[in-house]
């Protein structure tokens, strides 16, 4: 599949790429896609979340009452998790969510996602841009010229290149990422992925 490059006007070169079957052509595993994603979102979680149980709450340890001939269920415990302010049964307790997944996996989910998204045509080529300052306004502007302004879209740009970051950080449907940083998540929540012209070679050494 052949893709104009566009200039930050959003105006045709004259250059085409080619993009690789082998990334943007395979046919899309669904199940690969929720796996990577799952694993990203569950790595993302703190698991802090933590209640106190009868043993770790503050109060007496003092009996409440007589055991016998009151009328009403034995206590022995002020703690016990039938009173009010007494500890929490099966509470959460601090874990890791995160789990293991193979890289294949990941690959296949990362080219599941941009084969689907080139099908949809949500897939531009984008010649090198270089801020020589953090602007935003000169990436809104890029944005516009894109018609890409109200909709999701992900820029990869090459390593190094901060101030393409610094621009976009404001905007909330631009995100800016390079190659080696990029993910499933990040592919898969974009209504558009814009590449700079040089980042499809380094996709190819990413993935073969």
């Amino acid at each position: 599949m052949k893709v104009a490059v566009l200039n930050i006007k959003g105006e045709e070169t004259g250059r085409e790429v080619t993009l690789d079957k082998k990334i943007f052509g395979i046919k899309p595993n669904e199940h690969a896609v929720y796996l990577d994603v799952k694993n990203f979102l569950a790595n993302q979680r703190q698991g802090t979340a933590k209640t106190k149980e009868r043993s770790e709450v503050a109060g007496s340890t003092k009996k409440l009452k007589k055991q016998k001939g009151t009328g009403t269920a034995r206590a022995g415990s002020i703690k016990s998790p039938v009173f009010r302010g007494g500890g929490i049964i099966f509470g959460p307790k601090p874990r890791n969510y995160g789990f293991k997944l193979n890289k294949k996996i990941k690959r296949l989910a990362s080219k599941s996602v941009l084969s689907a998204r080139s099908k949809e045509k949500a897939i531009k080529v984008l010649e090198d841009i270089n801020f020589e300052i953090p602007k935003t306004k000169d990436f809104l502007g890029i944005l516009r010229s894109l018609s890409v302004v109200d909709k999701k879209s992900l820029f990869l740009v090459n390593e190094g290149n901060k101030n393409a970051y610094l621009s976009s950080r404001n905007l909330k449907k631009a995100n800016v990422t390079t190659v080696a940083e990029v993910n499933t998540y990040d592919l898969i929540n974009a209504e558009n992925i814009i590449f700079c012209e040089s980042t499809l070679n380094q996709l190819k050494e990413r993935f073969n």
